[in-house]
């Protein structure tokens, strides 16, 4: 994967909070539908499991998460949502597509340009719907959201009440390459950030008040997720096609896409827990759903094709 070195990506909407991020670290309470609450990570293979089911709460677990009605900017050119510091120190020197093919921080940057950039023509053309931008946030430690406190264990989520995406960087060396074995590469971290802005656009469909069943093969959570696997196939057929941010894009990248999405499966997750596979408590597909989802998105490049939820089967 590499950057179109002339690219202006001053645009991108990403920050750092920080160390700590205005928290202290402590665990993290997010009320879920019915008033059931779920609590902070632990440690070791664990917090993996607890990656998946926050995640969940935050991203797919909120009734009601139509999120239309911001009046934040949309694009380039309309000003910072709030949030972003235009002069945050870290993404400062972040100008260029010459400075994310040569600093993973600017990367970042082009990646969330290009994402806000896809998706601002592609859901008023195919879902009808207003798109408003989402912010992505790095942390260190521990972060305020208004999903509630966040610690690093969590892994990276979205909230829908602030439209933001949260990212421990630390997370894809030390988690999911590490604990659970994935094999890395450029195109890991922009899979990822793919699968999150995907809630994003779910929440401002209005498609997060569909969830009802939480967990299950054939749960709502699941089906919500899948979806996400495939808009960020989606997003990633048409960067592939040269979006005038990235550029060569390859089948190498895809690769790293699909053995990503293979390492966060459920029944992955819950092999390398020890614990064996129990698919009535699934929160987000198998490994063999999650690549299937997102070779759909980037095979056909619909929202139509990404319906999980009039699916007959996953």
């Amino acid at each position: 994967m590499r950057f179109n070195p002339k690219a202006d990506i001053s645009g991108g909407r990403v920050s750092d909070a920080g160390r700590g991020g205005g928290g202290g670290g402590g665990p993290m309470r997010i009320p879920l539908p019915g008033g059931t609450r779920a609590g902070g990570g632990i440690g070791g293979l664990i917090i993996i499991i607890l990656f998946v089911v926050l995640t969940q709460c935050m991203g797919g677990g909120q009734p009601g998460g139509g999120g239309g009605s911001s009046t934040q900017g949309q694009g380039q050119g309309q000003g910072e949502p709030e949030g972003i510091d235009p002069d945050d120190e870290r993404y400062a020197n972040c100008k260029t597509g010459a400075d994310a093919n040569s600093d993973a921080d600017c990367a970042r940057k082009a990646v969330a340009l290009s994402l806000e950039q896809y998706w601002a023509t592609t859901l008023p053309e195919q879902g009808g719907t207003e798109f408003t931008p989402a912010n992505i946030k790095t942390f260190a430690g521990a972060v305020e959201t208004g999903c509630g406190q966040a610690s690093s264990q969590v892994g990276p989520f979205y909230c829908p009440p602030d439209q933001q995406i949260y990212l421990d960087t630390t997370f894809f060396a030390d988690v999911l390459e590490g604990q659970l074995g994935g094999q890395g590469g450029d195109f890991v971290e922009p899979y990822v950030l793919g699968h999150e802005y995907g809630h994003h656009i779910q929440n401002l469909m209005g498609t997060m008040g569909r969830v009802r069943t939480q967990q299950g093969p054939d749960s709502d959570a699941v089906r919500l997720e899948l979806q996400a696997d495939c808009y960020a196939g989606m997003w990633t057929r048409d960067a592939s096609d040269g979006d005038g941010i990235l550029t060569d894009l390859d089948e190498g990248d895809i690769r790293e896409a699909l053995d990503s999405a293979k390492a966060v499966g459920d029944d992955r997750i819950q092999q390398k827990s020890g614990q064996g596979v129990d698919p009535e408590g699934w929160t987000h597909g198998s490994s063999e759903q999650r690549m299937a989802w997102f070779t759909r998105g980037y095979q056909e490049g619909t929202l139509e094709a990404c319906d999980t939820f009039s699916a007959s089967s996953l």
